[in-house]
């Protein structure tokens, strides 16, 4: 019965991240690219100044910096570990390479989205904001396209609760935890018939309960712990990287030149080079996706909570986002794993392919790089939870009109979501959230290019008063 349900899963999963939308989502990427005119380049300097420099007036819940590490805390998680991994296996080096081009191009549309969500943001008499896909679908498109909006938000309450937010991100702290304390499964409890190591059992458990107590205290809680939590175990997992490129330095140029062999398909065998080609597509970029969420319109509702009057200010500090999460952290993780050639040990999948590789890639005693790279997988997947609730709350209070009751409910069933993770095969879990990325992904490009002339004329007018010296940066 199993297979038959992964069967299903996989059939759908193949169908929306079919070729049409994964050109839909380049070609929204490369439509932004040309229209601001390269922004992702040459604004990317000021974009990283803005991110640490707090704008000193504008209205919102919380800083620039604050909205930043929310999206951040939801981009930074599994799949810039487990992620990338998985794409490699299925798809092989080149689909680093796909990840690349998704995350540049993606730069445009976070930029894009970011612009949106303060443009179209509403806030009550009581401070409180919303914003997002939804607002900038019906506030800019028209009352017209609300169904548009409402479809969005369905999908994004759908991604938090079943896919994205809890569930994968949670299986990959249990198995990451199991991998180094239980890997034999020594120590097992029997739950529905199946059997789970304790290991398993009591970090989720425990990762359920530390959830529950950051979520319950809303958008400033959440912002506060992942303002601490995202910047430092980012910096380490960098340094834990860069350390085993460096080691291994030798190997880099080929690493390199495996990539681009691997992305268009030059050792494939005859008559195979095109389907390799699209499958290291089709997972580089629907794992690209997955990681930096550029298109994907859940960053835009962490930026519209941002302390800003400035649309564009907010616009690029959102697309520092992409490049942090995929340019830099999932093509860490990436080299080290092509590196090591840890993606060909047969038997591995997820999170037991790039602790491989770090085992393999590093001087120290495989329990030190296994338990570092433990370490950093739990912390980014909890903060990804935490983001995500934030994410699909929102969803969910546009969905019933505010109804604060609702939105207790459904926070009460992220927290059983998070839960049950656990318990989930891998394999059904990363299908399931595949799915519903594609499904949010869609009304909100919709969005961005109908919108495209409002991010334009925004980018031109603050540049130009920046110029005039009328702002100050």
């Amino acid at each position: 019965m199993l297979a038959t349900v992964d069967d299903i899963l996989n059939k759908i999963d193949s169908f929306v991240w079919g070729v049409p939308l994964i050109v839909l989502i380049l070609t929204v990427g490369i439509y932004m690219t040309l229209r601001l005119r390269g922004l992702q380049i040459s604004k990317l300097p000021k974009a990283l100044k803005y991110m640490v420099k707090n704008e000193e007036s504008g209205t919102g819940e919380v800083t620039s910096f604050g909205a930043l590490c929310t999206a951040l805390s939801a981009t930074i998680g599994t799949g810039n570990i487990v992620g990338v991994a998985t794409a490699i296996v299925a798809g092989g080096p080149g689909a680093l390479f796909w990840m690349w081009i998704a995350a540049f191009f993606g730069m445009a549309t976070k930029y894009s989205e970011g612009v949106l969500a303060i443009k179209y943001r509403t806030i009550d008499k009581a401070g409180h904001v919303l914003g997002g896909p939804f607002y900038y679908i019906e506030n800019g498109m028209g009352e017209k396209f609300k169904w548009l909006a409402k479809l969005f938000a369905f999908f994004g309450v759908s991604a938090g609760l079943l896919g994205i937010g809890t569930i994968t991100q949670i299986n990959g702290i249990t198995s990451a935890v199991n991998n180094l304390f239980d890997p034999s499964n020594a120590w097992t409890v029997s739950i529905l018939g199946r059997p789970y190591s304790w290991t398993v059992v009591i970090s989720g458990v425990l990762l359920t309960i530390c959830v529950g107590l950051v979520i319950i205290g809303g958008i400033k809680r959440i912002a506060g712990v992942s303002q601490v939590v995202v910047p430092f175990m980012a910096v380490v997992y960098i340094l834990f990287s860069v350390s085993l490129i460096v080691i291994n330095f030798a190997k880099l140029p080929a690493a390199f030149l495996l990539i681009f062999e691997s992305a268009f398909g030059i050792k494939a065998a005859a008559g195979g080079a095109l389907g390799s080609i699209i499958v290291a597509m089709q997972k580089g970029i629907a794992r690209g996706i997955f990681s930096n969420e550029a298109g994907l319109g859940s960053a835009p509702i962490a930026a519209a909570a941002a302390q800003t009057k400035e649309p564009v200010r907010q616009g690029l500090v959102s697309m520092t986002g992409t490049f942090i999460d995929t340019i830099v952290i999932c093509t860490m993780t990436g080299l080290a794993i092509v590196i090591t050639g840890a993606y060909n040990v047969e038997g591995l999948e997820g999170v037991a392919v790039t602790t491989r590789a770090f085992q393999d890639g590093l001087p120290f005693a495989s329990s030190v790089s296994s338990f570092v790279l433990m370490l950093c997988l739990v912390f980014f997947a909890f903060t990804t939870i935490l983001g995500w609730d934030y994410y699909s709350e929102r969803c969910m209070e546009y969905l019933c009109n505010g109804n604060k009751k609702v939105v207790k409910v459904y926070r009460w069933l992220y927290i059983l979501a998070v839960f049950i993770g656990p318990f989930m095969t891998v394999a059904a879990v990363w299908t399931i959230a595949d799915i519903f990325n594609a499904l949010m992904a869609l009304p909100n490009l919709v969005a961005l290019l109908a919108l495209s002339g409002v991010v334009s004329r925004e980018t031109k007018y603050y540049f130009k008063r920046l110029n005039d010296g009328r702002i100050k940066e």
